[in-house]
């Protein structure tokens, strides 16, 4: 029985964008489908006393060149944002009340998220720049004004957040494979062989 692969992560990880390139075809190519997830990092950082990768002393000049440095090694597109870390707050939002009418076209928002954000740069912190984001793949405007302030809508954000925690996800990307746990971009190809071996 193949299980979908959870793919938890948080939009302003620029590790998770890069491994959101990844992911489906690593699964694919063992005939797995991927629950894409996204979760708010803050609730994870207050229990873990961390704070983002760019506001950590010594840490956020690393990140900074790491980052890029990744996006080069797989020659994905990649432009650093004016304002780090974005507050993915609207994003995260639209995401679930897209995924609970029609999933695929939760999964082409994130996407769409993801490279507005990551490759070209720009910051989608507030709902005007989701909205433009959603706009070009038809989403109604209004209609995601309105679901982004549901009530049902954040609690939907925060219950996945909580079971995340529950689950021992700490950070992002964070992807689970029949119930093992792999933390990072940098361990999709440990993801890849543990899907072809069954483990070790």
């Amino acid at each position: 029985m193949n299980e979908p692969l959870d793919f938890y992560f948080e939009f302003a990880s620029p590790y998770a964008y890069l491994a959101s390139l990844r992911i489906g075809s690593i699964a694919g190519a063992y005939e797995r489908e991927v629950r894409w997830r996204p979760i708010m990092l803050g609730a994870m950082f207050k229990l873990t006393g961390s704070v983002p990768n760019v506001q950590a002393p010594l840490r956020g000049p690393y990140f900074l060149r790491d980052a890029p440095r990744c996006a080069r090694l797989m020659d994905a597109p990649f432009t650093l944002p004016p304002n780090l870390p974005m507050n993915s707050l609207a994003a995260s939002r639209a995401f679930w009340w897209l995924h609970g009418a029609d999933p695929d076209m939760a999964r082409g928002f994130a996407e769409a998220v993801f490279f507005a954000h990551w490759a070209e740069g720009r910051d989608l912190s507030a709902i005007e720049q989701v909205v433009e984001v959603a706009r070009t793949l038809g989403i109604d405007e209004t209609a995601l004004r309105e679901a982004v302030a549901d009530p049902a809508i954040k609690e939907r954000l925060k219950a996945e957040t909580d079971h995340a925690i529950e689950r021992g996800v700490f950070g992002s990307p964070f992807i689970f494979v029949d119930g093992e746990p792999f933390w990072g971009a940098d361990r999709l190809d440990h993801v890849e062989r543990w899907l072809a071996s069954g483990g070790w």
